[in-house]
């Protein structure tokens, strides 16, 4: 009997998780509509994500050159370079699909950029020639926190994002 109503308790949480992110998307959705500006389209997307799930640590890290450089995000301070292949974010853009980590301490080669992350996401954005030109790099304080619904719908939302922006995330800034 226990069994049964843990699963329902699971099903609702998850129908909520749900709920939240179709809201996020649509909000995502009219929100940077018609903007083709990487910077502005991120830092509304990352703020998004960050305030309406609750998360630790939210960003976006671009492909410029041969690694990853600190994007909008929200959160305390990060890493600013990250390189191919290396740390979770490096891993996404290396494989070209979300990785999820339940526990950030398990993963070979993991960059602690703070010790409070202990779960992460990254999903990565693809430009309109189908590399990877960024990524959405999102960390809780607590294990266990994603999972396929958070892949599904971060997923469509980094295909919004290139929609908006293309291979613009890749571009560097102007000195």
């Amino acid at each position: 009997m226990r069994r049964i109503t843990d699963r329902k308790c699971n099903c609702k949480k998850m129908n909520m998780k749900s709920e939240k992110y179709e809201q996020l998307v649509s909000q995502i959705r009219s929100l940077i509509e018609g903007e083709t500006d990487a910077v502005a389209v991120m830092s509304n997307v990352a703020a998004a994500i960050h305030h309406t799930m609750g998360f630790w640590w939210t960003g976006f890290y671009r492909v410029v050159s041969d690694e990853l450089l600190l994007g909008p995000f929200q959160g305390p301070v990060a890493c600013m370079h990250i390189p191919f292949g290396k740390g979770v974010c490096g891993t996404a853009w290396k494989m070209a699909e979300t990785v999820i980590v339940p526990d950030v301490e398990q993963f070979p080669g993991h960059i602690a950029c703070s010790s409070e992350s202990k779960s992460e996401i990254v999903v990565p954005v693809f430009g309109s020639d189908k590399t990877v030109v960024a990524v959405l790099d999102i960390d809780s304080e607590k294990l266990n926190t994603f999972d396929e619904t958070d892949r599904k719908y971060l997923e469509e939302i980094c295909k919004l994002v290139k929609l908006n922006v293309g291979n613009y995330c890749s571009m560097p800034l102007l000195k």
